[in-house]
């Protein structure tokens, strides 16, 4: 991402800079200007709100109004972003500012010469609010131009890199910037794996980017091929990915901190295509399936992330890495797959391949002995059916920590809902050959069902969170707040937010 940060204290109306976002809040006859935006306002002859609400602007959550200033301001640009109506108490929610920011930028860095200098100017009266604004004006600069080609992707790649200032005399607000900014790094990493085409993506390459990640990061890793696989009892690994060309990893990626007392596991679902296997999807399904490594892409960004920002905590995070294709290779529904520890699972349907790679996963997770595993995967179009495309699922073995998983979530901005597992569910995993079967023999509760077959694999006694981020991982529709079309980076956040929880708990 090839921004800079800062925070500055001085009126953004005398700021040096081309352009000034402000919010405006809904309500009355006119838009109301936000904390932070009245020396804007007031600049206009009769106040910026009267020209805004000329132009039809109602203040509504990111609405976005682009304004020359004619002098007024020394920007030459007043970005005027709703905010919706204005909070009881004063207190706008941060995560309202994040995408009223990234709204803001979004507008702004489609302009030919890309958003430039930048001073936003929204109500960032605490740390939280002013790293809400770095985080969302960050996170709408967000282009995945890799395959673009000709002339207008050249002027875009010569554009000047964007120059964001916060404009926030809080205390702790720098250091809210510099975490938002860490954060905003992470996600468009996410973004960017996410994004990449599956030709350019096959398992040995998401282990080589997780390889470098971590000589960066400084991490240990261990990356396990699919020889060292199949020696080593990896049943679900190999079993979805002998049908590809591509053979299956699974990489471990570790960070100690040498005062850290507590320990988290996060297993990261990587399925860098997933065509069905010989239980073949339906064509209309498969061109965004190049998204289903969204969760190990989640992982490793957050482990980066927690390395950067130094968390006195213990991290591991482990990607299960497999194309699932279909071959004269490939497993078939009624095959019996060994998972790594050596519980058996019937597959009755090969689409049903994330869970496979997934318990592999979660079993090798207890060995760090962790007082916390956390799982992040695409795993279930029934997320979609129940909770839409922009709310993931959280289900736990634990109340408490399903509840801490959510609270996590919702500080981050991210949109999660809490989850039950049934144990009726489980007699709808029998299997009359097997331990177990990958789904059930009927469709209701698909999202829950496979929740409930990850728990097998899940120790008494063992802390365990589950995500189901199939929905919110890929975003199909338009862009919207900082929010952009294809790849979201769903969860990264939240799993740094975990970990820092940790760190404190020590």
């Amino acid at each position: 991402m090839s921004t800079t940060l800062s925070v500055n204290t001085e009126s953004p109306s005398s700021l040096d800079a081309d352009a000034v976002v402000v919010g405006y809040h809904s309500g009355g006859d006119a838009p109301e200007p936000a904390s932070g935006a009245h020396s804007v306002d007031a600049a206009f002859t009769g106040g910026l709100g009267s020209t805004l609400s000329l132009l039809g602007a109602s203040g509504a959550p990111e609405e976005v109004h682009t304004i020359a200033s004619l002098g007024a301001v020394t920007a030459p640009i007043v970005v005027a972003v709703g905010l919706g109506p204005a909070p009881t108490d004063g207190a706008v929610d941060p995560d309202v500012l994040s995408r009223a920011a990234g709204a803001a930028l979004r507008a702004l860095s489609s302009r030919p010469e890309g958003a430039g200098r930048v001073a936003l100017a929204l109500p960032a009266t605490t740390a939280d609010q002013a790293g809400a604004v770095a985080l969302g004006a960050e996170l709408g600069t967000y282009s995945f131009d890799r395959y673009r080609t000709g002339e207008k992707a050249e002027k875009k790649a010569a554009r000047p890199s964007a120059t964001l200032t916060v404009v926030s005399g809080a205390d702790g607000a720098a250091d809210a910037v510099e975490r938002a900014a860490v954060l905003a790094e992470a996600v468009s990493f996410t973004r960017d794996l996410v994004n990449t085409a599956p030709a350019d993506l096959v398992p040995e390459d998401l282990a080589s980017a997780a390889q470098e990640i971590a000589q960066q990061a400084e991490l240990e890793i261990e990356v396990l091929d699919e020889r060292a696989l199949s020696e080593g009892g990896y049943g679900g690994l190999t079993g979805v990915g002998q049908g590809s060309a591509n053979p299956p990893r699974l990489v471990r990626l570790a960070y100690t901190h040498p005062e850290a007392t507590r320990t988290v596991a996060f297993v990261g679902k990587g399925i860098t295509f997933d065509s069905g296997g010989l239980s073949l999807k339906p064509a209309g399904g498969m061109d965004s399936m190049k998204s289903d490594m969204s969760g190990a892409a989640s992982v490793l960004a957050a482990m980066r992330a927690i390395s950067t920002l130094g968390l006195k905590v213990n991290a591991v995070g482990y990607l299960t890495v497999a194309e699932n294709m279909p071959s004269g290779t490939a497993q078939r529904p009624s095959d019996v797959l060994s998972i790594y520890g050596g519980k058996t699972v019937e597959v009755l349907n090969t689409d049903a391949e994330g869970r496979l790679v997934m318990a592999d996963g979660l079993v090798r997770a207890h060995e760090d002995q962790p007082d916390l595993i956390v799982d992040i995967a695409t795993l279930t179009g029934a997320q979609l059916v129940a909770l839409g495309t922009r709310v993931f699922a959280v289900m736990s073995n634990d109340d408490t920590v399903r509840d801490e998983v959510v609270a996590a979530a919702t500080a981050e901005g991210e949109a999660s809902w809490p989850m039950p597992l049934p144990g009726e569910l489980r007699a709808g995993l029998d299997s009359s050959v097997a331990d177990i079967a990958n789904v059930a023999g009927e469709r209701w509760g698909g999202m829950l069902s496979a929740g409930v077959f990850l728990q097998e694999f899940i120790e008494e006694g063992t802390k365990w969170a589950h995500l189901d981020i199939a929905g919110p991982s890929f975003n199909q529709g338009g862009p919207h707040g900082y929010t952009p079309k294809g790849g979201t980076g769903a969860g990264t956040r939240t799993l740094v937010r975990i970990a820092e929880d940790y760190a404190r708990k020590q």
